[in-house]
């Protein structure tokens, strides 16, 4: 055997240390590149020289076999493997960088050609495209149609960004809202009225009329006026007077039920009541008495305890409820017309009886005008949930129960029709002994806006942020795996093209399928491991030393060989 052959051998080793050398080398030159992955070398030995053959056992056992004798011809790079394990993260302040946590990759294209890369440096440029910092590289994925819905499939195209986008006025169509009505709180329909003062004593020679000469629908001063509410909010004139036969003491109270334009109701509802006092203190003795009247949902008390009959000037008052005052509930909300104006809507909601609430929508008088039947009735079960809800008289029988009110603004915009959710459950509206409040929840129009700002969560979704602070999805990123990532060949600017054994990309959007999500404001970092390199260094530093003795021993024996002749 040649002793060149060590040479050679020796020199096999030398070339193999000086590439781990390298790779170690560039792994080392960029700790700090972002998504970097670092590589590792894995050598072979090459082919071996037969000294002599191997042989067989003797069949009659009478010699063993022998083995093959080789000497091998040195060593070679077997591989140059990259190792893909996930980077930390540095955070950022600027949300187009991204990093990927799993196994995908971002896909760009540059000249018509896709790449694949792990480093989201990523900006917008001067014509809304998402492109790497780098080379001007487009970010891939799918654009969202007008309506902000991604389209299905895995089509890809470049991710850009109209920054001039606008959004156009959406008019209200749908209201929600939310809060609780105080079960206790004074109910706003008349309950008692409590009629005080005194009816002069002593036998008249005609008879006697109060406050006038006689009662006179049209005349204001012939009978006591008071405001009162039936069980459905609607508001009543109580008009009352006194009258006395002549020649007696025997006086009579006289009420008549009237609108509050002071037109009689379509069934005209009017009673007396003949009243008696104690001879002695003058007291009245008369029960209090009930005026029920079905069809004008009225029903109040005629409480007669403080009325006198005494020698003195006839003089009476009709109190309501003792003074108490039903607080109405208001809750308000922004409404939008299709020119996008703003406009103010205005529900109020009386407590009218025991689970039951009046409803009444409004808005300013200078923006506009509501449908007749924007009003109605909220009834609650005695868990305090919404039972049933009434508009103008008629039940509103969808699921939730949603009132549809009509809007006509005064500025010429499109007239248009809302609906008013109070929630089902306990979800909405709620009426338990916790204080009155009611607010609300959300609706669907808005002003027109332009794009303020972007954002993009973990499942690569583009979201544009507007002025009137409203979304909408712009685009989605898109991630690419492959069967062998090794097989990917590095294409410089922190980017790889497919090879022969990479197998094709499988496109899927981050997330479930895909095993990847992005975080937006961060960066992956190099994955490189320091403390292994220098280790690795050292080993391959001696490696390569030790090659090195091979040669310069393998020469000094060819040169003892050569001093033979002297």
């Amino acid at each position: 055997m040649s002793l060149l052959n060590s040479l050679f051998t020796g020199v096999s080793g030398l070339r193999n240390h000086q590439s781990m050398m390298d790779v170690i080398g560039d792994n080392i030159s960029n700790v700090n590149t972002i998504g970097f992955k670092s590589s590792r070398v894995t050598f072979a030995d090459t082919f071996n020289e037969y000294i002599k053959s191997g042989t067989n056992p003797s069949s009659d056992n009478s010699a063993g076999g022998t083995n093959t004798l080789q000497i091998g011809l040195g060593s070679k790079i077997n591989s140059i493997d990259r190792n893909w394990s996930q980077g930390t993260f540095e955070q950022t302040s600027t949300n187009t960088d991204l990093a990927l946590k799993g196994d995908g990759l971002f896909i760009l294209k540059s000249n018509g050609t896709d790449y694949y890369s792990r480093a989201g440096a990523f900006e917008f440029d001067s014509d809304g495209n998402l492109v790497n910092s780098s080379d001007g590289a487009i970010v891939q994925g799918k654009v969202a149609n007008g309506m902000g819905v991604i389209p299905s499939g895995t089509t890809l195209q470049n991710i850009t960004i109209d920054k001039n986008l606008r959004l156009p006025a959406t008019k209200t169509s749908n209201t929600a809202w939310s809060g609780n009505l105080q079960s206790s709180s004074t109910t706003i329909r008349t309950d008692t009225v409590a009629i005080s003062g005194n009816v002069k004593n002593g036998t008249a020679a005609t008879d006697v009329a109060y406050p006038g000469t006689g009662y006179n629908a049209a005349d204001p001063t012939t009978y006591n006026v008071s405001n009162i509410y039936g069980k459905d909010g609607t508001e009543y004139q109580l008009r009352s007077y006194y009258t006395k036969a002549n020649g007696t003491d025997n006086w009579t109270y006289h009420y008549d039920l009237r609108n509050m334009d002071g037109t009689s109701l379509s069934t005209p509802y009017t009673g007396s009541q003949a009243l008696t006092f104690n001879a002695t203190t003058g007291a009245c003795t008369n029960s209090t008495i009930t005026v029920d009247d079905s069809a004008a949902n009225i029903n109040y008390k005629l409480n007669f305890s403080s009325l006198s009959n005494l020698d003195a000037d006839t003089s009476t008052v009709d109190t309501i409820d003792a003074g108490a005052v039903a607080s109405d509930v208001i809750g308000s909300q922004t409404i939008y017309d299709s020119l996008g104006n703003a406009h103010t809507l205005t529900v109020t909601y009386k407590h009218l009886d025991s689970n039951k609430w009046s409803w009444a929508a409004s808005v300013a008088s200078e923006d506009g005008t509501l449908s007749p039947d924007a009003q109605g009735i909220i009834n609650f079960d005695t868990s305090g949930q919404i039972a049933s809800v009434w508009q103008n008289g008629t039940q509103i029988t969808s699921t939730p129960a949603e009132p549809a009110i009509v809007f006509t603004p005064s500025n010429g915009s499109d007239t248009q029709t809302m609906k008013l959710n109070f929630g089902s459950n306990t979800s909405g509206i709620t009426q338990t002994s916790l204080s009155s409040t009611v607010s609300a929840l959300s609706q669907d129009g808005s002003a027109s806006a332009t794009l303020s700002s972007t954002n993009i969560d973990q499942y690569g979704n583009i979201s544009g942020i507007f002025t009137n602070g409203q979304s909408k999805t712009l685009a989605q990123i898109m991630v690419a795996t492959f069967a062998n990532v090794n097989g990917l060949t590095s294409a410089g600017d922190n980017m790889y093209s497919v090879s022969a054994n990479s197998g094709d990309p499988l496109v899927n959007a981050p997330g479930e399928l895909s095993n990847t999500t992005i975080e937006s404001g961060a960066l992956e970092q190099s994955n490189v491991d320091l403390s292994s390199e220098f280790t690795n260094m050292i080993v391959s530093q001696r490696g390569f030393q030790a090659n090195a003795r091979v040669i310069t021993t393998a020469d000094t024996l060819l040169q003892e060989i050569t001093n033979l002749i002297r």
